[in-house]
Parts: C-alpha cells; sequence; structure tokens
C-alpha cells in the first residue's frame, strides 16, 4: 500500500476533528439540551468538556479509519490511541498553563489551544504510522481498548462526573450534564 493512501486518510481526518470537534462545542444547545447529544458533544464550560471537543471526532474518525484501512497493516488503532492521549493531555497542561502565567482566560487562546493539541494528536498519529510503530495485533487490540475506554470515561463521566475541579464549569460551578 502507498503511502500516499494513508496520509490522505489522516489529512481527511484532521479536518474532519476539527470541524466537528468546534461545532461538538454548540451542539449540545442546539439540540434542545439532548442527553443524547450530550453523551457525545460539550454540555458546560469545563475543561473536560472541552476535551470532549477532542474525544468524540476523534475516536469516530479512527473507527472509519482502521475500517478503511485495516488490511494494510499500519498499527491504526495503536498510533490513533496514542495521538488521542497526546491530544487530551495537551489540553489541559496548555490551558492551565497560560491560565496560570496569565491569570485570566482569553477566549481565542481556548480555540487555538484546541487547535494545538489536535495537531499534536495527529502528528503523534502520523509519526506511529509512518514508522509502522507497534503494529502488532496485540498493540492493535490495545489501542482499541484505549480508544474505547477513553470514550466511555467522557460518556460516563458527563452522566456522573468525579467531584475534582477539571469537571466543573467555571460559570457556574455545577458538573456534567444539567
Amino acid at each position: 500500500m502507498s503511502d500516499r493512501k494513508w496520509r490522505t486518510w489522516e489529512v481527511l481526518g484532521l479536518i474532519f476533528v476539527l470541524a466537528a470537534g468546534n461545532l461538538l462545542h454548540f451542539i449540545y444547545d442546539w439540540s434542545g439540551q439532548s442527553p443524547v447529544v450530550g453523551a457525545l458533544a460539550s454540555v458546560n464550560e469545563s475543561t473536560w468538556e472541552h476535551m470532549k471537543l477532542l474525544t468524540t471526532p476523534w475516536v469516530l474518525w479512527s473507527i472509519v479509519e482502521f475500517a478503511a484501512l485495516r488490511r494494510t497493516g499500519l498499527p491504526v488503532l495503536t498510533a490513533r490511541a496514542a495521538g488521542l492521549l497526546a491530544g487530551l493531555a495537551a489540553i489541559p497542561l496548555l490551558f492551565y498553563g497560560y491560565q496560570g502565567v496569565l491569570g485570566r482566560d482569553i477566549m481565542w487562546l481556548d480555540v487555538a489551544i484546541f487547535q494545538i493539541a489536535v495537531l499534536l494528536g495527529f502528528w503523534v498519529t502520523w509519526a506511529m504510522l509512518r514508522r509502522r510503530a507497534l503494529a502488532s495485533p496485540v498493540w492493535q487490540v490495545a489501542g482499541a481498548a484505549v480508544l474505547a475506554a477513553v470514550w466511555a470515561a467522557f460518556i460516563l463521566w458527563t452522566f456522573a462526573p468525579p467531584d475534582l475541579p477539571l469537571f466543573a464549569d467555571p460559570e457556574t460551578g455545577l458538573r456534567g450534564i444539567r
């Protein structure tokens, strides 16, 4: 298989995750605050819910990409899992880092952090696919398990969030779905 095929899938995925992630910020309110939509979209302004903006489209695209490239021997699931974890780590690190330094919130910087996290995640994925790192079936299963566990945690903690600051809406102090 040519490198061009998987690279095309990665570019399409980047566009999808950026676009869908931005839309998921608003779709919960647009849906009349549907709990079904809330399981997949941001339900408040907490850092956790903003991390969900990366998780939902990332996992959905990972399923599509794996289906398209499953016979190539590429470590799609492993690479996608590693990329997701890198992007998810970047969001709170960058957000709390700049707020700690500046002492205030800047909306355009919050939006930029999401974009940076998506780019970082795709860079990690790209690097692993290019090197064909961790391509054995065991690693693919591990990658699938990580993707499923992370997505499940985001859905579960939308409805039953832990009592931690990461889950608190800074505007209302509430956690999870309203």
